[in-house]
């Protein structure tokens, strides 16, 4: 009980932080970079957190009608239609022929039924853009809405210019590390396949590592259940029968959206290795500003065969580019190695509860780019560890990893 009074009050800490910070920032971004996160952010369900986004925009740049534009379509995908209408009519007030505004604002009265008003509002539309296809078209829906026939189909999708993301995402990844002392150098591979779900995305793996001269294969299944629109999960399970991986492994967390455009999450994994099992508690806290993204996470960990917890952390800053797939990152970890990592000591044992009694960190950069005529992404990491020996505490040796990823998404 006194553990969990720890850890509670550590996550209440960490919250209490970020929200102070979040208060006292200004917002100094590029609106334009800031815009294209946004919408990156609302296309891919995480509406909430685009609203936010969204907002702190409009303090700086109250004008800017594509922020505003899209920050009501959120309210109207959301069902929030006199939130998206109050928007829509502060941009119609001022600019009255761009047709997307005219489009959206009429779809959002379709939405709620209000069929006399969005009769009035295309009307209205057809006199700035006179005989327009989809705007007739809306009319005739707003029309037969009146009349009580039923052929008020799903126009949002055939009028609203959204952008379609790709269900389908193959991914490849390969990595190696080297030491200056003992170990020889260490390769890993994974082959993922990710598929877009009403229920969130589902992604199967395969994990390969070659360790010590030891091959090895894992099997992993990645789950996102959408919970709500502002709380979504995470379950994982994995297996292996190699000495290199955990036989068991298993994951579950539940992240949720917060006002001050922060999210939170609670969560916890499992590990089943050979000789050790290992309970791991976490949370998070993230922090969208701007065109940054800045996460803590802490870790407690708890081997089933002692009393002793271990603790660490990871430190995650993010610069977002011209969207959510183009990013520039720093990765800080400190404590144990958080997925104890198998090691060997001078008798070629494999070690794995012993990791979680020695010193760690790394920096890890990362740069992710997609192709500017293909959907295609990529990911290159450059990491530097400093551990300390299992066989001789006090001395340490470091480490320089590297990877890349190619990601293909149809």
């Amino acid at each position: 009980m006194q553990k969990l009074k720890i850890y509670y009050s550590l996550l209440f800490c960490l919250c209490s932080l970020f929200i102070t910070a979040q208060e006292k920032a200004a917002y100094t971004g590029n609106p334009d970079s800031s815009f294209f996160t946004a919408r990156e952010l609302a296309f891919a369900g995480n509406r909430v957190a685009a609203r936010d986004t969204l907002n702190t925009i409009l303090t700086v740049y109250p004008e800017y009608t594509d922020v505003r534009v899209l920050l009501a379509k959120t309210h109207t995908w959301d069902k929030e239609y006199d939130s998206a209408r109050k928007h829509f009519n502060t941009i119609i007030s001022k600019e009255k022929e761009i047709k997307e505004v005219w489009v959206a604002a009429i779809n959002n009265e379709l939405y709620s039924e209000n069929y006399a008003t969005a009769l009035g509002l295309a009307n209205k539309a057809l006199k700035f853009i006179p005989d327009d296809v989809d705007i007739v078209k809306q009319k005739q829906y707003a029309i037969n809405g009146i009349n009580g026939v039923q052929e008020v189909e799903n126009n949002m999708q055939e009028n609203d210019s959204t952008v379609i993301t790709p269900k389908n995402q193959f991914g490849l990844t390969n990595s190696f590390e080297i030491f200056d002392i003992v170990y020889e150098p260490m390769f890993y591979s994974s082959i993922e396949y990710k598929r877009e779900t009403l229920a969130g995305p589902v992604i199967p793996r395969i994990n390969y590592s070659n360790r010590f001269n030891t091959h090895g294969l894992q099997y992993e299944l990645d789950f996102y259940p959408k919970l709500s629109n502002k709380i979504y999960g995470y379950l994982n399970y994995g297996f292996s029968n190699a000495s290199i991986f955990p036989k068991h492994r298993a994951g579950a967390e539940v992240y949720a959206n917060c006002p001050k455009n922060m999210e939170v999450s609670l969560g916890v994994r499992y590990l089943d290795f050979k000789s050790i099992k290992a309970t791991i508690a976490t949370a998070s806290v993230g922090l969208y500003t701007g065109n940054y993204f800045f996460s803590v996470r802490p870790y407690i960990t708890s081997i089933s065969e002692n009393n002793n917890l271990g603790i660490s952390g990871t430190l995650l800053a993010r610069k977002y580019l011209r969207d959510k797939d183009n990013y520039i990152g720093t990765i800080i970890n400190f404590g144990y190695t958080t997925e104890l990592k198998q090691l060997r000591d001078t008798q070629d044992a494999l070690l794995a509860e012993t990791v979680l009694y020695v010193e760690s960190q790394q920096v890890l950069l990362e740069y992710q780019f997609s192709g500017k005529k293909n959907p295609n992404i990529y990911k290159t990491t450059l990491g530097v560890t400093r551990q300390e020996l299992i066989f001789d505490p006090g001395k340490f040796f470091w480490s320089v990893s590297a990877g890349l990823t190619y990601q293909v998404r149809f």
